[in-house]
């Protein structure tokens, strides 16, 4: 469920149930040309339907963070911190493109990074993701 579609009469109703908070993570530069942001956009969307889709019932995904600073990203740390203070107990950041070192995300339950399992040669499936965050939900 996208944060959009929250209305504010049945929050307090439903938020037990949303115990999970995705972050999507583009990691755009501002180098790149109106094309290339689209196709990262369109990405990384495809690689949220993965959660979004079979985990609509738990999981609200917040705003996009459109864009990186680098190896810096006190930033995003910090946006992870906030929304588990707003009573979200798991936060899963999701980058279908920027390479972002998870270390560095103490604030973050989950990273779900595309490139990354492409590059360790992990397979990409729905039933691959689903395993990764019921994992996470019975730590």
């Amino acid at each position: 469920m996208k944060f959009s579609e929250v209305e504010e009469t049945t929050w307090d109703e439903l938020s037990p149930y949303f115990d999970t908070c995705l972050i999507p993570y583009t990691g755009l530069t501002g180098n790149e040309t109106p094309i290339q942001a689209t196709k990262a956009l369109e990405r990384l969307r495809d690689f949220m339907d993965l959660v979004e889709i079979p985990f609509k019932g738990r999981v609200i995904t917040y705003p996009a963070f459109q864009y990186g600073l680098g190896e810096d990203y006190s930033l995003l740390n910090e946006v992870c911190h906030h929304v588990k203070t707003t009573g979200f107990r798991y936060v899963i950041i999701m980058t279908a493109d920027a390479n972002v070192d998870g270390e560095k995300l103490n604030n973050c339950n989950l990273l779900l990074s595309l490139q990354s399992m492409k590059e360790e040669g992990q397979a990409i499936s729905a039933a691959v993701i689903k395993e990764k965050i019921q994992n996470l939900w019975s730590e």
